[in-house]
């Protein structure tokens, strides 16, 4: 048995370092020709648009949509307590981007990704507002002006 296990050729993995490293360089300019894509396709929707409104149409762009797949992020209650949890072990106030980037750091998500942290962003917005009527969390107000937030009960 101990004769069919196959030792690495090298003793530091540079070979596959290397490989994983092109591997995820790949990835990532793969990704911005997507997001290079839809920007385009956004810019045509919005040319096509203009000319149905320069051809006379009146009616709701909008409702002639095909319906999307709603892309749940969170289940019921799972971004008040990520909040509270985040805020419980801040030993400081912190801003609302600041919370949504640790609570993408927690579900193993890429706080990098500008688009994900807006979008995590805003609902963590809502959801601290919800919680500051319910006198769950407290605000601060930074030099800057800027809310920062506490745990409040």
């Amino acid at each position: 048995m101990a004769d069919n296990i196959r030792l690495a050729r090298t003793a530091t993995y540079e070979h596959t370092i290397s490989g994983l490293l092109t591997k995820r360089a790949d990835l990532f300019n793969e990704a911005q020709r997507i997001r290079d894509r839809l920007a385009e396709i956004k810019n045509d929707i919005g040319a096509v648009d203009r000319v149905l409104g320069t051809l006379g149409y009146t009616g709701d762009l909008d409702a002639e949509m095909p319906r999307q797949k709603r892309h749940v992020l969170f289940g019921p209650g799972e971004l008040t307590r990520a909040i509270l949890e985040v805020l419980r072990d801040a030993t400081e106030p912190m801003a609302t981007r600041e919370i949504a980037r640790a609570i993408l750091a927690v579900n193993e998500q890429d706080p990098r990704d500008r688009r994900l942290l807006t979008e995590h962003t805003r609902r963590v917005s809502k959801a601290l507002r919800i919680l500051k009527v319910k006198g769950m969390v407290v605000t601060v107000a930074e030099k800057s002006g800027n809310l920062a937030w506490l745990r409040g009960i």
